[in-house]
This record gives structure tokens, C-alpha cells and sequence, in this order.
């Protein structure tokens, strides 16, 4: 799975890499690009509510671009710092809980309680698959692995947007969620186990 991820994240900087070195030129920070992700999220997100499911997978997978967009920015301009990293951190939370958060209310509302009840299963699975790797890495740990990490959430919540399979799709999610947090406390565990 890390082979193939590796292959298509390759393949994304490839096609925005000219994108990157236009505004290398340009006055936009990377964290200029990390905010205008959040808001492409939070349009998405409004589009769900308004069933226009379609564009808001389309901008959901653009919200994604951006995220890789800035990181490339923020090495071809040198500026890659922590307060760039929190900011994208923090703020790939928020984009993800707005986008869940219309996904439920659309359940909700069409009176698919169960449905929605599971898209918050899987919010908390997505949450803790970043909270795991953040809590590993502040006890020297890396932690990566996991067969459901942002880029594969991204694409498989706009497909069952742009597909209308949205409810199978949650569903995946909320177990692959759980799958990659299991991994990675496994992962982990292993990690500072020899270090007792």
C-alpha cells in the first residue's frame, strides 16, 4: 500500500509541480495555499448540504490538491517551518470534520439515523488516525503505516460523493479507520517497546 501512495503522490507533485513554481514567483505563502484548501473544504462541505454532491467531490479532491500544493510551495520557496505544519495540520482537521459533518446532517436529515451515527464512527476514526501519528511522532516515533491515512480518505469520501455510493462509502471508511489507528498503535507499541 506505502509502494502505491508513493507512486501516486509522485504522480500529483508531477502535475502540480508547474502550479508550485508559478507561485514560488508570486507574493502567496504556502500558508496562503493552506487556508484557500480550508475554504475550497468549507464550500464543499455547504455544496453536501445543498445535495450538489457531485461538485463537492470535485472540490473536495481540490481541497486535497491543495494540501500537497502546499507543502511543495513551502520547499521550493524554503519556507517549510512548524508554525506552517501546525497550521496545515490543525486545519486538514477542520476541512475534514466540515465535510463529515454535512455528510451527517444530510443522513440526519433524510432520516438515515444509522448512517449518520456511522459518520461520526468514522470522523473519530479519521481524528484518531492523525491524533496516533502525532502522538507517536512527539515520542520520536515515526508512524506512517496504515492502509487509511489523508489521501485515501480524501479520494474515497469525493468518489462516494460524486458516485451517490456516499453510505457504502462511510462505512468503509469508519472500518478502514479503525484498521489504520490498530496498525498504528500496533506500529507504535513495537517502536517503544525497546526502549523499556
Amino acid at each position: 500500500m506505502e509502494v502505491l501512495r508513493q507512486r501516486i503522490g509522485a504522480r500529483l507533485e508531477g502535475l502540480l509541480r508547474p502550479v508550485a513554481q508559478v507561485l514560488a514567483t508570486s507574493d502567496i505563502s504556502p500558508n496562503h495555499v493552506t487556508m484557500a484548501g480550508l475554504v475550497v473544504n468549507v464550500v464543499a462541505a455547504w455544496l453536501i448540504t445543498r445535495d450538489n454532491y457531485f461538485l463537492a467531490g470535485a472540490l473536495y479532491l481540490l481541497g486535497g490538491g491543495f494540501d500537497v500544493l502546499d507543502g511543495m510551495l513551502a520547499r521550493a520557496t524554503n519556507r517549510v517551518s512548524v508554525v506552517g505544519a501546525y497550521l496545515d495540520s490543525t486545519l486538514d482537521r477542520i476541512s475534514e470534520g466540515a465535510v463529515f459533518a454535512a455528510i451527517a446532517y444530510v443522513f440526519a436529515r433524510e432520516g438515515q439515523a444509522v448512517d449518520a451515527g456511522v459518520v461520526l464512527l468514522a470522523l473519530l476514526g479519521s481524528l484518531l488516525v492523525s491524533y496516533t501519528r502525532a502522538r507517536a511522532e512527539a515520542l520520536n516515533v515515526a508512524c506512517k503505516v496504515g492502509i487509511a491515512t489523508r489521501p485515501e480518505r480524501v479520494v474515497l469520501i469525493a468518489l462516494g460523493l460524486m458516485t451517490g455510493w456516499l453510505a457504502p462509502v462511510v462505512y468503509l471508511l469508519a472500518v478502514l479507520t479503525g484498521i489504520t489507528v490498530a496498525q498504528r498503535i500496533r506500529a507504535t507499541l513495537a517502536s517503544l517497546s525497546g526502549r523499556i
